[in-house]
């Protein structure tokens, strides 16, 4: 059990790559908070996870009010006893179109939801972290904020954000003992947000097409993501902090 009794939190992981994550999490032997703004979703995966043997409970809540983080937060501190370990997961993104033809409300949800999360999450969860003599914090952002492409440019830059942001916290944390590092997935068109990416209809030829830009020529799949987010969750990673791991199948070459 590679992450045994540690107290985690995922958010986003009422579906997809957070699913996922919280699953795998569980399967090693953490205490897993799952949370999403979609109760349904959210309470199943919970459920899921206990029916398999796992420890997993649901708090709802939405990553970009500050209020919602910090109840989160102090949920894990109330159930486990402890903070280990914050998975940053939720994301969203704006339709793949022309940067112009963005809306502001787009725009500014795609910042919210995938930058002033990890905002509100250091500012909540740092003093947990640094209350149990440390922990770690693990960023879900995109080989997009590496290696843009025309259509996402306000997705594209919000991931960058969070690269950029990953490596100054954890330089500032580090005293702390607290890493930061992050993970960038190349896309998976089966999440809830796979016909954002693709502009469109999950046509075979729209798949063949970004399928085609990946050297192993296939989509990253959640266990893909969750084995990667399971490594630094680990003490396997102790000593590794500040860094982006690229799930993606060489696309970013």
């Amino acid at each position: 059990m590679r992450v045994q009794d540690l107290s985690i939190i995922v958010t986003g992981a009422g579906s997809g790559f957070g699913e996922g994550i919280a699953q795998r999490l569980a399967e090693e032997g953490a205490k897993v908070i799952v949370n999403d703004i979609d109760v349904t979703n959210g309470e199943r995966v919970a459920a899921a996870i206990v029916a398999a043997g796992g420890r997993a409970s649901f708090v709802a809540g939405d990553v970009t009010k500050s209020a919602d983080v910090k109840a989160l937060v102090q949920a894990a501190l109330e159930r486990h006893g402890k903070l280990d370990v914050m998975v940053n997961n939720a994301g969203w993104t704006h339709r793949n179109q022309p940067a112009l033809d963005v809306s502001e409300d787009d725009f500014d949800r795609c910042y919210a939801v995938n930058v002033k999360s990890i905002y509100l999450a250091a500012v909540h969860a740092v003093p947990a972290l640094r209350l149990n003599g440390g922990g770690s914090f693990i960023n879900i952002a995109s080989t997009a904020g590496v290696r843009p492409r025309p259509g996402l440019t306000w997705y594209n830059g919000s991931k960058g954000a969070v690269i950029t942001t990953s490596k100054s916290l954890a330089a500032e944390l580090g005293p702390d003992n607290i890493r930061v590092n992050c993970i960038n997935p190349v896309m998976n068109p089966f999440t809830t947000l796979g016909p954002s990416f693709a502009g469109g209809e999950l046509t075979e030829e729209r798949l063949n097409k970004f399928r085609s830009t990946i050297p192993l020529g296939r989509f990253s799949t959640s266990l893909d993501v969750a084995n990667a987010v399971l490594y630094l969750a680990s003490s396997e990673a102790a000593f590794i902090s500040g860094v982006c791991l690229e799930v993606d199948g060489a696309r970013c070459v």
